[in-house]
């Protein structure tokens, strides 16, 4: 008896250490790592004020942070941004790496232990192309990750970004971008990986499981090194009225829910994305921001988001001073929260007025609750909750390895898309040319794209330097600048023409720059003068800016074979050029290695493999040019005109993309056979399969996107000619054949009929497989039975 009286003392002993140790790492149920995220979430909103309560919805930045002379953040400043009170996020500043990590260090630390309830506050990020901080690695601008058709790349880059970021303390990005890019004059098309809603999503997913982690996984959890992820901008932003930046999207449902719509609800479906973000314009007479039909309705009750809604900068702000729905900030307040928009951004404009609706009476305290709710839930998830962020003490060495250098070099390669290449021009050979003539404004200029924190030669390799390091001593390189990229200075000329007649072939790169970094109302304007694309960057005319043309013309008349290399963030309307420029290469912005890459790909070290994401007109005013046109959208009589011979269905010109979705030369040639439908009727759930075989013919190993697109074939609404469907981006040697394999889902067959039910019709339909959207080798059909 006495033994067990001992050992029931010592049971009792071992359980109060046991409830003593637990009581010191947690005062509170939601400081129990135990408990689930909801249950942690109700139990810490039971606890907070209303003050408390409206702070976590609104957003500060730690560029507001000072240092000392030891490098320090000080105490002073940690006290100035925040007062003591938490919130929801804060933005991280456009600056070195290393300074971002230390703000981030500090202001956790202030956070966790000189706030009530020491709640942390997600620091968001801009991550669209890397993480904007000098130091981290500078991938290919979003067009040009869509040139590349390859979502096994941009999943792989968006984890490396969210391993750089993490270890600045960034816990959510905002990106990417889910926007179909379908009008070439709208300056953000750079920013849009497609004017396909397919491509868009499949490249937006790959990067959102990449940069969060398995979606299985983050229903419940984001793993630690991979950040949150953010949609924007909800919805239609990419096709604003003439192009600007901002401007009315006329749009219906039926087009809203058959095109824009699709890349949104994948990623909440198929990626489980963390936050979306409205756009700053109106959709059919509503402000995205006040539109509880698109934020509750669509996005909450049909598609089943259960992230938060991050505001874009000054947006709430906007429905009273731009929009105009509003005269107030009370009433703008109360129509932003109910309609659906949970934080309000870059700091608390218009979301103070919520105390004062809530202790009125005019709102229930429970609108703020849900708001905030959403904004805990992810903390929880993110864990934020229970990892504090401090500085690796390796963190120099674990960003912008080689690693990552490497892969921005691959993903460069894989965006430069070969437009034209007469008389096999391409690929120069190095053992055969004595002098190359490098020309242009965007020859010896690194251009990143938006959404970057710098523009200097020092981040990155430019096409000059590329070639010269390819080349070395071997080949004699003339260099002339010509010209600026918007300027109308000619004085140039002269020194680029002698270095064209001077050399054997001519190098010519052109193009355009974009916004260091961008936002509405930020940025330099002595600086944004020069700027010819990214946000609010938007134009009338889609020829090369300044005085390029001009120059292009001019080195051509000098007899010598040119090599027109374009780097940009829009489709350029180069009819001429098309006509008289021999090779023409489509580079974007592609990033740090950009040089290199496109360098290997001149002199053929690396075979050309990209392909165009968007259509490109021949000159604004056929804007909409798109691949994915309805029967009628190219006109009736299809007798395109010319100036010399007047015509119908453009008098003086034709509807026809001046090069078309999905077109990308190579440096060798791939055969199409044996298209195989091994699903020729298909019912309710059922995928089509089918096969096709693809052999590289050529005499160099190459890789392909082999491209599959849909036909409707009679349908009760009218259906676009072709819609892709399906891609595979393979690689062949020479002689080689692979037998390329397809699933399209049955929902991929479905449309949204009259009474706007999503359905698939009875009936036939075409499959079209082909390498680009004009270039179809090979047609089949299968039927949708009951």
């Amino acid at each position: 008896m006495k033994k067990r009286c001992k050992e029931l003392v010592l049971v009792l002993m071992v359980l109060m250490q046991v409830a003593m140790v637990s009581a010191k790492k947690y005062k509170y149920p939601y400081q129990n790592a135990d408990l689930s995220a909801k249950e942690r979430v109700e139990d810490l909103i039971s606890r907070m004020t209303l003050d408390e309560k409206i702070d976590q919805l609104s957003m500060k930045s730690l560029n507001a942070l000072k240092m000392d002379d030891k490098g320090e953040v000080t105490t002073e400043s940690l006290e100035k941004l925040f007062n003591g009170q938490s919130l929801g996020c804060l933005e991280s500043p456009f600056v070195e790496h290393e300074k971002i990590a230390k703000f981030s260090e500090a202001a956790d630390r202030y956070l966790r232990e000189h706030t009530r309830l020491g709640i942390p506050a997600i620091q968001i990020a801009e991550c669209l192309h890397g993480q904007m901080a000098l130091g981290a690695t500078i991938f290919p601008q979003a067009i040009g990750q869509g040139s590349t058709w390859n979502p096994n790349l941009i999943n792989r880059m968006a984890e490396i970004i969210a391993k750089e970021a993490s270890l600045a303390g960034v816990d959510q990005a905002l990106s990417p971008l889910f926007d179909l890019g379908r009008d070439a004059r709208y300056g953000r098309i750079e920013e849009c990986y497609s004017e396909d809603a397919y491509l868009v999503s499949e490249m937006g997913v790959a990067f959102v499981t990449g940069m969060q982690g398995d979606p299985e996984v983050t229903k419940t959890e984001i793993p630690e090194n991979r950040l949150m992820c953010t949609a924007k901008h909800f919805v239609g932003c990419g096709i604003p009225q003439s192009g600007i930046f901002i401007a009315p999207a006329v749009v219906g449902e039926h087009e809203l829910r058959s095109l824009h719509f699709k890349p949104f609800e994948d990623a909440i479906k198929k990626a489980n994305i963390y936050s979306i973000m409205p756009g700053y314009h109106e959709v059919n007479g509503v402000p995205v921001h006040g539109s509880r039909w698109l934020l509750t309705d669509i996005l909450r009750e049909e598609w089943g988001f259960d992230g938060y809604v991050f505001s874009d900068y000054t947006a709430i702000n906007m429905m009273q001073n731009f929009h105009k729905v509003s005269d107030n900030k009370k009433e703008t307040a109360r129509r932003a929260i109910t309609a659906g928009v949970d934080l309000e951004a870059p700091a608390q404009s218009v979301y103070g007025e919520l105390k004062t609706l809530v202790e009125s009476g005019e709102m229930d305290e429970s609108v703020v609750d849900t708001a905030v709710r959403r904004i805990l839930l992810a903390k929880f998830k993110a864990g934020m909750f229970d990892r504090s962020f401090k500085v690796s003490k390796k963190r120099e060495e674990q960003i912008h390895t080689q690693e990552y250098i490497a892969h921005a070099r691959k993903m460069a390669e894989e965006s430069v898309v070969l437009l034209k290449n007469e008389d096999q021009l391409l690929p120069l050979d190095k053992n055969k040319i004595k002098s190359i003539a490098v020309i242009g404004p965007n020859a010896d200029q690194v251009q990143f794209g938006d959404y970057t924190v710098t523009k200097s030669n020092d981040y990155g390799v430019t096409l000059l330097q590329g070639i010269q390091h390819l080349v070395g001593d071997e080949v004699e390189i003339n260099y002339a600048r010509g010209c600026g990229i918007t300027d109308l200075d000619k004085s140039g000329f002269a020194d680029a023409i002698a270095a064209a007649k001077n050399s054997d072939v001519v190098i010519l790169a052109i193009g355009g720059t974009s916004l260091i970094y961008s936002g509405v109302g930020w940025g330099d304007e002595k600086l944004d003068k020069h700027n010819t694309c990214g946000e609010g960057m938007d134009r009338a005319s889609l020829d090369p800016p300044g005085v390029q043309q001009e120059l292009i013309r001019a080195i051509q008349a000098t007899g010598k074979p040119v090599v027109l290399v374009m780097i940009h963030g829009r489709p350029y309307s180069i009819e001429w050029e098309k006509e008289h420029i021999p090779a023409i290469v489509e580079g974007w912005y592609p990033g740090e290695q950009g040089g290199h890459a496109v360098a290997d790909i001149l002199f053929g070290k690396v075979n050309p493999s990209g392909k165009l994401p968007v259509s490109v007109p021949r000159s604004a005013g056929h804007i909409p040019t798109v691949y994915d046109y309805k029967p009628s959208g190219r006109g009736l009589y299809r007798r395109r005109g010319t100036p010399e011979d007047p015509g119908r269905d453009y008098v003086f010109s034709s509807p026809d993309p001046l090069f078309c979705f999905g077109h990308g030369l190579s440096y060798t040639d791939f055969e199409y056979s044996d298209l195989t439908i091994k699903t020729k009727e298909v019912k309710d759930g059922q995928p089509v399969e089918l096969s096709v075989k693809v052999k590289n013919t050529g005499d160099r190993a190459g890789k392909e996107v082999v491209q599959l697109y849909l036909r409707d074939m009679i349908s009760s609404v009218t259906t676009p000619v072709k819609q892709l469907k399906g891609f595979s981006k393979i690689e062949l040697q020479p002689g080689e054949s692979k037998l390329v394999e397809f699933s399209v889902d049955f929902e991929e067959l479905s449309l949204w009929n009259q009474e706007m039910e999503k359905v698939v019709e009875p009936g036939n339909f075409e499959i079209q497989i082909g390498s680009s959207s004009d270039d179809i080798r090979l047609k089949g059909e299968f039927a949708a039975v009951e």
